[in-house]
């Protein structure tokens, strides 16, 4: 009995050897560029461009003087190919819309409108979504500013794309929340093939495993803090890395801080539709702008 528990502690060991052996990842800073941006809405001229206004005083983080606007009318497009005209021919950095554009839909939140779906996929743009204008269900702080900005994921990591866009409309002085939830229910699963594994102790290998799972993101975030502030960058960065149910997490968190602006990617290298958490949270998170990668 005594080898037995020697022999498990000692193959835990060795997980944890490997684990350990790979590098740390650095954040890399690469100040984000946005010199044009294109709004996009269903409305008439007048209210577009009241729109466009709310949004220019939004999004002053990542503005000035020479940033090149466009705001679309609802009569400039009525199908899809032409609304994909259209930015094609803007060619914008970033795309600012809101969900169920075009559509009727706004009052059953179940979807973001066939438009908003295609947009965020078919195009390599960034996209803010905003609450839809008639809905009233925006926050009483949306659109006013993006203080307090969170850049979401299951894996942060090596992710500098999603740090670099979310520091990007952050305002000065303003706070960063980094946040990496592992999925409980995926962990639980990866820990109950261990548990049938002989000469493994379970124990030790969930405590162990669940340690490395917090530690890398929590490295991570650490290095984003040390390179920013040898940059000069001011603005806080708050690291949330925890394990739990992910969508009802992230819901807390949002409430929470009162968070302004939500960065999350939505794009996946090996299908059409959107990637992993991505489509449930835009669809159940409607109070407050989203920035879609």
């Amino acid at each position: 009995m005594q080898r037995t528990e020697g022999t498990a502690v000692g193959k835990v060991d060795q997980f944890e050897s490997v684990f350990r052996a790979a590098s740390k990842s650095v954040f890399e800073f690469a100040p984000v560029q946005v010199g044009s941006i294109l709004v996009v809405t269903d409305l008439g001229e007048y209210e577009a461009d009241r729109l466009g206004g709310e949004v220019k005083s939004f999004l002053r983080v990542v503005a000035d003087d020479e940033t090149a606007w466009r705001v679309v009318h609802g009569n400039e497009f009525g199908t899809m190919p032409e609304l994909l005209a259209l930015v094609e021919e803007a060619r914008p950095d970033l795309i600012v819309t809101y969900r169920h554009l075009h559509s009727t839909s706004w009052q059953w939140p179940y979807t973001l409108g066939e438009y908003v779906d295609v947009l965020t996929q078919v195009t390599t743009t960034p996209v803010i979504v905003l609450p839809h204008p008639q809905a009233q269900r925006a926050s009483k702080h949306a659109l006013q500013h993006t203080y307090t900005v969170m850049a979401l994921t299951d894996h942060l990591v090596g992710d500098h794309r999603l740090v670099n866009w979310a520091l990007r409309f952050t305002e000065p002085d303003g706070r960063l929340f980094l946040t990496n939830v592992q999925s409980e229910a995926t962990f639980e699963q990866f820990m109950g093939i261990i548990s049938r594994l002989p000469g493994i102790e379970t124990d030790a290998a969930r405590e162990q495993i669940m340690a490395q799972l917090l530690r890398e993101p929590t490295d991570y975030i650490a290095s984003c803090k040390e390179v920013l502030e040898e940059a000069g960058v001011r603005i806080g960065i708050e690291s949330v890395v925890t394990v739990g149910h992910r969508l009802s997490e992230y819901a807390a968190l949002i409430e929470e801080h009162e968070i302004d602006l939500l960065v999350f990617n939505t794009k996946d290298d090996d299908q059409l539709a959107m990637h992993g958490l991505a489509y449930p949270l835009a669809i159940e998170l409607r109070q407050i702008p989203l920035l879609m990668l």
